[in-house]
């Protein structure tokens, strides 16, 4: 009886925990190079040199892409330190104009300028 609660408590750690990319490419490279060291015996069940090929170009096809990716977000942080920056620049621009615009024009006009203040 504890046999079958060890065994079905092992089933939900397994569903709970979840694979990440790393484990998942570095399975699919072991299963390649299982494949092709066993060809004869798998073989015989219907995997043949054909479909480890496809495998193995798979595995290489997602090492490119996430290499990609990697190099993308790489470029989207830098992008979004460079963003962070101008709008910060823009932000104190802007609040000069508007402290100006408040001094130098009559408040009937300051919507002209965005501005929908009251006083």
């Amino acid at each position: 009886m504890t046999e079958e609660v060890t065994q079905t408590e092992t089933k939900k750690e397994r569903k709970m925990t979840k694979t990440t990319f790393a484990e998942v490419l570095n399975n699919s490279k072991l299963m390649v190079t299982g494949l092709q060291a066993n060809a004869e015996a798998v073989g015989k069940r219907g995997i043949d040199a054909e479909f480890t090929a496809a495998l193995n170009t798979t595995v290489a096809n997602l090492e490119q892409l996430n290499s990609e990716q990697e190099t993308l977000k790489a470029s989207l942080k830098t992008k979004t330190a460079e963003l962070d920056a101008k709008l910060v620049t823009l932000n104190k621009m802007y609040s000069e104009s508007r402290k100006v615009v408040k001094l130098a024009m009559d408040q009937t006009r300051w919507l002209e300028f965005g501005i929908s203040d009251k006083r």
